[in-house]
């Protein structure tokens, strides 16, 4: 059975942008597959190993070859979990607010917890890194208070997408489609209304194809 996981960033919820525009993302799945099943994850209710102690030194006994004792098993565990949880999934949305130019720690949290040599990505001295999460598409929606597109004049100043389109390549997506919400500050209620509903769509669209 196909799964999608929607992985959701903004602890603002029913306030959040980027929320509102992928739970119509979701909605509209739902009714176009009505066979798959949606699998929410909200970064802010989950508990994410701690990079310290016996996790850390399991991380570099994986790097350096050495077996892992018991405690640290049985701490690697956790970390293991999260990314069968993650690769068990055939598709993905991860909506996400914009924090200082970047994203929220939570999600970085989760990512740090992904990212792992002969999980999610190998290397070789003749292959160089490869990624192994691969043949799957991922949905990204957006929010931000400020304007970094193209023709703005502050795009090098987008940390956000730039890095979440580089970190998804890094572990093997090559399906990687976009939904922007911007600017959300310094326009008027009626405004942010009409970038939202304008998102609204092209999400739709996106997912109703997916």
């Amino acid at each position: 059975m196909t799964r999608l996981l929607y992985i959701e960033a903004s602890p603002r919820k029913d306030r959040s942008s980027s929320i509102k525009v992928a739970r119509a993302f979701v909605e509209e799945y739902k009714k176009t597959h009505s066979a798959d099943t949606v699998d929410i994850l909200d970064l802010w209710k989950t508990e994410l190993p701690s990079f310290d102690g016996d996790v850390i030194n399991a991380k570099y006994a994986i790097l350096h070859g050495e077996q892992h004792t018991e405690a640290q098993k049985k701490a690697w565990k956790a970390v293991e979990d999260a990314i069968a949880h993650f690769k068990g999934a055939d598709k993905y949305i991860i909506s996400l607010p914009m924090w200082n130019f970047g994203i929220p720690y939570k999600l970085k949290h989760f990512i740090d917890v992904l990212v792992q040599p002969g999980y999610t990505f190998s290397f070789t001295p003749s292959e160089g890194y490869k990624g192994l999460v691969t043949g799957k598409p991922v949905a990204l929606v957006y929010a931000r208070g400020g304007a970094y597109g193209p023709g703005t004049g502050a795009e090098s100043m987008d940390y956000q997408k730039s890095y979440m389109e580089h970190i998804l390549g890094f572990i093997g997506f090559t399906n990687i489609q976009s939904i922007i919400i911007e600017p959300t500050l310094m326009v008027s209620h009626e405004e942010r209304g009409q970038l939202i509903e304008k998102a609204i769509e092209q999400a739709q669209k996106i997912a109703s194809g997916y």
